[in-house]
């Protein structure tokens, strides 16, 4: 494996039963590189093989590798051997990460699932608890992290992993901002919605309505609006809360709308402004006009449009 870039390397073994996949499919979220069963001695040719062109970032990923008594030719302190070798002949950073339970629970959750214990297919999953125990208890002692739990819900499980293996950057929710015309369809992805027609419309000045809110004379008229200022900013402050939140959570992807009427003027103003707020406070969103290059139509503009003509009763 010479001339490899060393890589930090997460081991996840465990009990059968003990939240092995809830663990892995976390880190998979969270942004690792995950395998699962992976004969060990095919490692050294996993982190050989290139990869493929334009997708040169995803070597900076850490690697999450899913060990456990099912995978084939399973030998707990050769395992531990063969990931020294790993660690101290090519300088990956490799950490194990053990997954315990009680054996009580363990029984439990295979009755409560009806599931067989993977190595007790035709006898009671006690036996099989107690052989996997047997011969995983070399990886147990020689694990750096251990998780036990017992008393852990799975949502409980997922915190912990994030919480122990989060990185900068790595887990965090990839940010939509997005602007769109109520007139053309509400957005159905949008974990956030705000409705922007209670500013001052543009359109209903000749010479702003051929322009959208992405020119400064828009913009200029829309923040004349008296409740401009202190509505926008209320929305910027409430998003620097909540993003960190929606990560904390594990959400991978965020979609926060900005509706007016025709999608052209008053949202993308505001989903502009937003997103530098957003961008300088650290977070890093793009920004999709949905409707903007929409033609403007004073038929649309008509319904429940600010400063402008109403609908006839």
């Amino acid at each position: 494996m010479s001339g490899v870039n060393a890589k930090t390397i997460l081991l996840v073994s465990g009990l059968s039963g003990a939240g092995k996949t809830t663990a892995l499919k976390t880190l998979e979220d969270m942004g690792w590189e995950v395998v699962d069963n992976l004969p060990l001695v095919l490692l050294d040719r996993l982190l050989g093989t290139p990869l493929p062109a334009g997708h040169d970032d995803a070597d900076d990923r850490p690697l999450a590798l899913g060990i456990d008594a099912r995978t084939r030719g399973f030998d707990a302190n050769a395992i531990v051997q063969r990931i020294k070798t790993l660690r101290e002949t090519h300088g990956h950073d490799i950490e194990t990460l053990f997954l315990d339970c009680s054996g009580t629970e363990l029984e439990r959750r295979f009755a409560e699932t009806r599931r067989r214990h993977p190595l007790a297919a035709d006898r009671p999953a006690v036996d099989g608890i107690a052989r996997e125990r047997e011969m995983v208890e070399p990886l147990r002692r020689w694990a750096s992290q251990v998780i036990d739990t017992t008393n852990t819900t799975t949502n409980g499980l997922q915190q912990e992993i994030r919480n122990r293996f989060s990185r900068d950057g790595l887990s965090d929710p990839v940010l939509t901002i997005l602007s769109f015309g109520f007139s053309r369809g509400v957005p159905r992805n949008a974990d956030l919605m705000f409705d922007m027609r209670f500013l001052r419309n543009p359109h209903w000045e000749e010479a702003l309505r051929p322009k959208t809110g992405q020119d400064a004379e828009v913009a200029a008229y829309i923040a004349e609006d008296p409740a401009y200022e202190e509505a926008v900013g209320q929305i910027e402050r409430l998003l620097a809360t909540l993003l960190p939140r929606y990560a904390e959570s594990g959400k991978t992807y965020v979609t926060i709308a900005f509706g007016c009427t025709g999608g052209r003027h008053r949202s993308v103003h505001v989903a502009e402004r937003v997103a530098r707020y957003l961008q300088d406070a650290g977070f890093s969103p793009t920004v999709s006009h949905r409707n903007m290059e929409s033609a403007p139509q004073d038929a649309l503009e008509k319904r429940g449009s600010s400063g402008g003509p109403k609908a006839q009763s």
